[in-house]
């Protein structure tokens, strides 16, 4: 276990560098959120948002801050992963990694720490261009950092185990992003990332529901809106238990499904 942690380790130092180096990855993965959230706070400057109690404002930047750090979580772990292990299957680049000393546990954790390490740098720059260019108020209470730290790290290793299992669908590397892509729009368009979700019929409220993207989108609104908005949630709470409990489960069915489908090599090669 120690070897494997270890290795895993200058994996996640590989994995990150390997991330880095392709442009298009760290286009729509990483800097698409930051697009967005630009975009978004640019067209939607004379929408109306609601106020605080204290006659503040809530600016487009302000409302969809939290979507895009949802967006972001999902992006640099289930998009990603999904695609970039299904096109090294594809290549050939797991079963040349299959003969060589390196543990299936070590490969994983070099995986999950590239999406971590990509999520943490992502989610630092909405920060700092949410509050240096568009003005938005950050928590000033330490209980509301430390709330967005567990929603994140859960948020984010959900998503990676996920992308993980979910790398096992596309048939082939060339595929993978027509399969993989198609999905993380309807998540995320069904889940409150590009819309509101109270404007949303209820019975999609409630399919949303079954999947994390919804709840992880609700874990960042409680720690970045002003309570005055809890009334647009479901049952007008956070419900930062149920945050909690959903993606947990989710954890564990995506650790699930990776262990009954992860393969060095497809059955077809």
């Amino acid at each position: 276990m120690t070897r494997a942690l270890r290795l895993g380790a200058l994996r996640v130092g590989y994995e990150v560098r390997a991330y880095f180096r392709q442009g298009d990855t760290v286009f729509f993965t990483f800097l698409f959120p930051v697009v967005l959230l630009t975009i978004f706070s640019v067209s939607f400057s004379e929408a109306n948002f609601g106020q605080t109690a204290d006659g503040d404002e809530i600016t487009a930047a302000w409302f969809f801050l939290p979507a895009m750090l949802a967006a972001g979580v999902l992006l640099s772990g289930l998009q990603n992963l999904a695609i970039d292990i299904a096109v090294e299957k594809s290549n050939g680049t797991l079963k040349r990694l299959a003969g060589s000393p390196l543990p299936v546990t070590s490969y994983f954790i070099g995986k999950i720490g590239q999406a971590l390490a990509t999520g943490i740098l992502q989610a630092f720059v909405l920060l700092i261009l949410a509050f240096t260019v568009f003005r938005v108020p950050l928590p000033e209470d330490p209980a509301l950092w430390g709330q967005f730290a567990w929603i994140f790290l859960l948020g984010v290793t959900t998503s990676a185990i996920l992308g993980i299992a979910l790398s096992s669908v596309p048939r082939s590397g060339a595929s993978a992003t027509a399969v993989v892509i198609p999905i993380v729009l309807v998540l995320q368009f069904i889940s409150g990332i590009f819309l509101r979700f109270s404007d949303l019929p209820e019975w999609l409220q409630q399919v949303a529901a079954i999947f994390p993207v919804k709840w992880m989108a609700q874990g960042m609104r409680s720690v970045f809106l002003p309570d005055e908005l809890v009334v647009l949630e479901p049952n007008e709470t956070w419900n930062l238990p149920g945050i909690a409990l959903a993606l947990g489960i989710w954890f564990v069915v995506g650790l699930v499904l990776t262990v009954l489908t992860f393969r060095w090599v497809r059955k077809n090669q």
